[in-house]
């Protein structure tokens, strides 16, 4: 079995942009470049997609994205603040019930 291949964010660039020369199929630029054509085909939808920003890498997330987990890390937050008022609140409770027993 072969081992997974990386490719630069630079590298898939300049394949998309390659096979967007008229001159060029995408085919030609697959074997050219040794790429899978179908990996090719992913790589140029994404870029038509979403230009420059397509190929980002791992480090450097969308703002769309960074805003996502900003707001998931503070849903997470704010759920666990409201759990431990429901707990402090049951255990105030309890405590007002007994002293009022008496």
């Amino acid at each position: 079995m072969k081992p997974r291949r990386k490719f630069s964010n630079e590298f898939k660039l300049d394949a998309v942009l390659l096979t967007l020369q008229e001159d060029r199929t995408v085919k030609e630029v697959s074997d050219e470049m040794d790429i899978p054509y179908t990996l090719l085909c992913k790589w140029r939808t994404k870029y038509k997609k979403l230009g420059e920003k397509a190929f980002v890498g791992k480090g450097n997330i969308s703002e769309d994205k960074k805003d996502i987990k900003s707001l998931e890390k503070e849903l997470r937050i704010v759920r666990q603040e409201r759990d431990i008022l429901k707990k402090a609140l049951a255990i105030f409770s309890t405590h007002q019930n007994k002293n009022t027993d008496l």
